[in-house]
C-alpha cells in the first residue's frame, strides 16, 4: 500500500513537536528491572536463585506515555495517583528531571504507587512482580485530581488519557474529562481498557489494541477487508468518537473516521526486540501529530512509524525526533 506521508510532510509535523504542550491523564506506576545470573538452585525449594547486578527504574503506564511525549519534544504535564512512599518519590524526581509538569499528581497514602518489577537473568525476564492496589480512588481524591486537571488544561495543547484499569479513570472522572476538554475546545485522545471505553464516548480518538477491539466489539475481528470496514465503524459509531484506532501488531493497524473513511496502514517490517511500552510509543505520537495539525492518517502513519521504531529496542523505551525523521 503506497504510503501516504512523504518524508517532507513528516519532517514538517515531526518540526513542530517542540512547540506543543499534552496533558497526560491516567495510571502513573514505576516499571523497575533487576538485572542477574541464575547461578545455582535453591536449597529450600526448586527455584532458580538470582544474583542481582544492578537496577533500574523507569517511568510506566501513564508516565510511559508522558515520558515518550517528552522524548519526542512536547512539553508535558502529568495528572495522576501515587502513594506515600519511597517509589513516587522516585517517580516524581524522573518526570521532574525530564521537564514535566507534576504539580497534578495527588498523593493518596491510602494505597501503593504501582509497581511492575521485573527479574532478568541471562537477558530473559523469569519472573514478573506487580505491586498495586486496583480499586476505583476515593471520592475526595478524584475531585482533587479532577481539580489539577481543570487548572491544567488552558494551558496545554491536547489531553491524551492513558488507562491501565488501576483505579484512577473512574466512570465520573471520565465524564467530566470529557466535558472538560469539549468546553475547552481541547481533542481528547484516549487509550482505554475495554471496561473504561464506554465511559469515554464522544472522545477525539480512542485506541485500542485488537484484543481490546475484540473485546469491545465482542467478536474477532474478521479477516476480509469490507467486513472489517463495517465492524470497525459500528464499533466507532456506537462509542460516538471521531476516530477509532486499532492496533495489530505485526499486521498494522487501522483507522475508522466519522466521516466513514476507512484506512489498512500496514506494519513496518523490522525486527522485534521487545513490544513492552509500544502502545504508549504509539497513542503518545498520535496524539502529539494530532495537536500538530496532521491528519487522522498522517498521524496514524507516524504512530505506526513510531511503534517500529520503539520496538527494536529492548525494555520499556522511547524514541527521539531524529529517530522518528530518519525512520525506514
Amino acid at each position: 500500500m503506497e504510503e501516504r506521508l512523504s518524508q517532507a510532510r513528516r519532517a514538517e509535523i515531526i518540526a513542530q513537536f517542540p512547540s506543543r504542550s499534552i496533558l497526560v491523564i491516567g495510571d502513573l506506576m514505576v516499571d523497575e528491572y533487576l538485572y542477574g545470573s541464575a547461578k545455582r538452585i535453591s536449597q529450600e525449594g526448586p527455584v532458580m536463585v538470582i544474583e542481582v547486578v544492578s537496577d533500574e527504574f523507569k517511568p510506566g503506564g501513564a508516565a510511559n506515555a508522558g515520558n515518550n511525549l517528552r522524548a519526542l519534544g512536547a512539553s508535558v504535564a502529568m495528572a495522576g495517583v501515587v502513594g506515600n512512599d519511597h517509589i513516587a518519590r522516585v517517580l516524581c524526581r524522573d518526570l521532574e528531571a525530564s521537564d514535566m509538569d507534576t504539580s497534578g499528581i495527588v498523593t493518596d497514602p491510602s494505597r501503593p504507587t504501582t509497581r511492575k518489577t521485573r527479574i532478568i537473568a541471562q537477558s530473559q525476564q523469569v519472573l514478573r512482580i506487580d505491586r498495586e492496589q486496583i480499586q476505583p480512588v476515593s471520592d475526595e481524591v478524584g475531585r482533587d485530581l479532577l481539580g489539577h486537571v481543570a487548572r491544567i488544561l488552558p494551558s496545554v495543547d491536547g489531553v491524551l488519557v492513558s488507562d491501565y484499569r488501576k483505579g484512577v479513570l473512574t466512570e465520573e472522572l471520565a465524564g467530566a474529562l470529557i466535558e472538560l476538554a469539549a468546553k475547552a475546545g481541547k481533542p481528547l485522545i484516549t487509550n482505554p481498557k475495554p471496561p473504561s471505553a464506554r465511559w469515554l464516548k464522544g472522545a477525539r480518538v480512542l485506541s485500542l489494541n485488537q484484543v481490546e477491539a475484540e473485546d469491545l466489539g465482542g467478536a474477532p475481528l474478521p479477516n476480509d477487508r469490507e467486513a472489517l470496514h463495517r465492524y470497525g465503524e459500528r464499533l466507532a459509531r456506537s462509542m460516538d468518537i471521531e476516530t477509532l484506532m486499532v492496533t495489530r501488531g505485526s499486521r498494522g493497524l487501522c483507522l475508522w473516521l466519522r466521516s466513514g473513511e476507512y484506512y489498512e496502514i500496514p506494519a513496518h517490517l523490522v525486527e522485534v526486540a521487545d513490544i513492552a511500552g509500544a502502545g504508549d510509543t504509539t497513542i503518545a505520537t498520535m496524539a502529539l501529530a494530532l495537536v500538530c495539525g496532521a491528519s487522522d492518517v498522517e498521524a496514524g502513519e507516524l504512530a505506526n512509524l513510531a511503534g517500529a521504531c520503539v520496538v527494536r529496542k529492548h525494555g520499556v523505551a522511547t524514541i527521539t525526533p531524529d529517530e522518528l525523521r530518519n525512520a525506514i
